[in-house]
This record gives C-alpha cells, sequence and structure tokens, in this order.
C-alpha cells in the first residue's frame, strides 16, 4: 500500500460502531421494519445498547464480513428487499468508515403484518 506521510497514529473502529450503521443503512430499504410484533422498534426489541446483536461483524485482515438478520413487512418481495439490504449496508459501511465489505450476508429472520393507520374517527 502506499505510504502515509501525515499519518500519526493508528484508528480503530469499534464493531459496535460499524454495526449501527448496517443496521441504519437497513431500515433506510423499503420493506424492512422495525416493528417486531407488537410495536416495538429494534432499538426497543434489543436494548439501546445492544441495537446489533441483529448484525455480527467478522474482521478479516483489513476487510469486514457482515451477518444481519431483518424483519420485512408482509408482502415485499423478499428476494428483492434482501438484496437491497445488502447493497446498501455495504456502501454505507464502506463510505463511512472505509474499510472493504466483500459479503453481507442478509437472514430473513421475521415477517409483521404492518397494522393499518388509525384515521380521525377512530382516535
Amino acid at each position: 500500500m502506499s505510504e502515509n506521510k501525515g499519518m500519526i497514529g493508528q484508528i480503530q473502529i469499534a464493531d459496535e460502531v460499524i454495526g449501527d450503521i448496517a443496521v441504519t443503512a437497513a431500515l433506510e430499504v423499503e420493506g424492512v421494519t422495525e416493528g417486531v410484533g407488537s410495536n416495538k422498534s429494534i432499538v426497543e426489541f434489543f436494548g439501546r445498547r445492544s441495537q446489533t446483536k441483529c448484525v455480527r461483524v467478522s474482521k478479516e485482515e483489513n476487510e469486514v464480513i457482515l451477518d444481519m438478520d431483518i424483519i420485512v413487512n408482509f408482502g415485499t418481495k423478499i428476494q428483492i428487499v434482501a438484496e437491497e439490504v445488502q447493497k446498501k449496508v455495504k456502501n454505507a459501511v464502506e463510505t463511512m468508515t472505509g474499510i472493504p465489505v466483500p459479503v453481507v450476508n442478509v437472514a430473513v429472520s421475521g415477517i409483521v403484518k404492518e397494522k393499518p393507520a388509525k384515521t380521525v374517527e377512530e382516535i
């Protein structure tokens, strides 16, 4: 690799930070839901500190491999949503950290029905 003359130390990015980036990017994909059945968000379900339990980060040499569990809305095309999550997560992690992400494995671990929005009359 090229020599960095301005380098003054080492930079380390915690696995939890990489996981937070991955979760945030995945939730931006239409069809991926924050809901876990009873209107709990991923943050509420897993707890704020352990939001990244749905992401496993494996570091190998100078790259990161991600394994993610997602929950999708009923009626979405799972294959398309999963592929979009892979692309979006890979791009977000690489852009924000500068670390190559050769693999993003996505497992659909649940599916939820979207609850219809309440009308003014119901409120």
